[in-house]
């Protein structure tokens, strides 16, 4: 047995059992289950004292659910990469519970030749995953599940339709649920990404007008919809490349979904130049 290191506990979320714990009940006591037969999500993966409120919108659909098994889908941060990456531990360590690997269907992944392992130091460091672990850990305890993360990289867009055929057959499978990890618009001088259309207003109008509409373009289900998008604005969403890869699994898919927005915040609200802000949505994909 080799077991994942919560390595950003005491940083990036309490590593407290108890505190976190209250924290992510708190949160999730905060909503209502917005929509039914809820198939994946698309959850930020920020620190949670500025992401986590907006986690627990999705992370409720979640809560009194029957799927045994979770595929988390993440950006690679710190590694640049074309492929997509598979995790070698069979245990997640969580300050709120422990969770299991499913190590057969990583083999399987793997037996496909499209993916590679993730060294130790790769898989501990990349945030993009390990936040969503604790809040599943949550939502899901005295359940027997197991969870299989993906590290998703910049996959060219000839081999997207290959990942997506391999994953579709997972995504119809009504024992298994998806989480897409991404935060949305990083604003600001430290981002290099700093537009603004003053007829929109002050800046976070802005951002939040071109947020919402790639949430519109994620809405549509169509990845060539979302890759324009992304081409005209160059919006820095870092879960760009895990979204743009499940809008195609979903093409590849049996089933059919809603595609729904659920919330949008941002860290800070930017009026000046010198402001910086990180936006968080979620959306769900409902099963029709």
């Amino acid at each position: 047995m080799t077991k994942r290191a919560a390595y950003h506990g005491g940083n990036w979320y309490a590593s407290d059992s108890n505190k976190l714990g209250q924290q992510l009940s708190g949160w999730l006591g905060e909503t209502k289950s917005i929509k039914k037969n809820t198939k994946a999500l698309i959850v930020p993966h920020a620190g949670y004292d500025y992401s986590g409120r907006a986690a627990s919108r999705g992370y409720i659909n979640l809560s009194d659910t029957t799927f045994k098994r979770i595929f988390v889908l993440g950006p690679s941060h710190h590694v640049y990469t074309k492929s997509c990456g598979l995790s070698k531990h069979t245990h997640l360590e969580t300050p709120v519970g422990d969770l299991k690997v499913d190590v057969e269907i990583t083999n399987k992944l793997n037996l496909t030749g499209q993916f590679t392992w993730m060294t130790k130091e790769i898989d501990e460091e990349e945030h993009s995953l390990e936040m969503h672990f604790p809040y599943i850990a949550q939502v899901t305890k005295g359940r027997d599940i197991t969870i299989v993360p993906v590290l998703v990289g910049n996959v060219p867009k000839e081999n997207l339709k290959t990942y997506a055929d391999i994953f579709a057959p997972y995504l119809d499978d009504p024992d298994n649920f998806f989480i897409i990890s991404s935060d949305f618009c990083h604003w600001g001088s430290r981002f290099d990404y700093s537009p603004h259309d003053p007829s929109c207003g002050a800046i976070h109008q802005f951002i939040e007008k071109m947020d919402k509409n790639g949430m519109k373009a994620i809405e549509s289900g169509d990845p060539s919809v979302f890759a324009d998008y992304l081409k005209e604005t160059k919006n820095t969403i870092c879960g760009r490349n895990p979204i743009s890869l499940f809008l195609w699994i979903i093409h590849s898919s049996k089933l059919k979904f809603e595609i729904q927005s659920l919330y949008y915040e941002q860290s800070s609200k930017c009026n000046s130049m010198r402001d910086s802000s990180v936006s968080y949505g979620v959306i769900s994909f409902n099963q029709l």
